[in-house]
């Protein structure tokens, strides 16, 4: 019965185990695992997904880890996906909450914590280009997203409002294109 639970646990649990930076690191990992490898959803699909779960309140990647696991298995495939996501995420915490006191001060954790952040942003940029492809964003509609990170960055608007004009502004664009109007 398509995809076994224990399969989209432990994929999700690896996931989650070997992703630091958050949600926005984990989309081409994800991607690559879901779409690429197991090709369990199409990249179309992914992109809805993704958009979804972006609009969604709560964490990104547990957002996409329980629409993946829903639209492959339902709700214990939401279960699944979600539990296999978060669950490194707690052990990792509570060991570090446990023992992080003991070497914080030590030279070379802090060095090491400075190596990881640039390699973090640079996972984080990684979906924008990916994203942007697939969302078809290119030299006449490039001037979307960018004036979009300009109000949320520099106007302090709220990410909220942006998503609503960009739905409404596309849902009127498709009438116009479509000759519905």
């Amino acid at each position: 019965m398509g995809v076994e639970l224990i399969k989209l646990f432990t994929t999700f649990f690896k996931l989650g185990l070997f992703t630091i930076g958050g949600g926005y690191v984990m989309i081409p990992l994800i991607e690559r695992e879901v779409v690429d490898r197991y090709r369990w959803i199409e990249k179309r699909d992914f992109v809805d997904l993704l958009a979804i779960a972006q609009s969604s309140p709560g964490v990104l990647a547990v957002n996409m880890s329980i629409f993946i696991g829903y639209k492959l298995r339902g709700v214990r495939g939401s279960v699944a996906a979600a539990l296999g996501n978060v669950l490194p995420s707690v052990v990792i915490i509570l060991l570090i909450a446990l023992f992080f006191n003991r070497f914080r001060e030590y030279e070379v954790v802090n060095n090491v914590f400075m190596g990881i952040r640039p390699a973090v942003v640079a996972l984080i940029a990684s979906p924008v280009f990916s994203v942007a492809k697939s969302a078809k964003i290119g030299w006449t509609n490039v001037w979307i997203p960018l004036l979009s990170a300009l109000l949320i960055v520099a106007f302090g608007v709220s990410p909220i409002y942006i998503i609503l004009i960009a739905g409404i502004g596309g849902y009127l664009w498709g009438r116009v294109k479509g000759g519905r109007v």
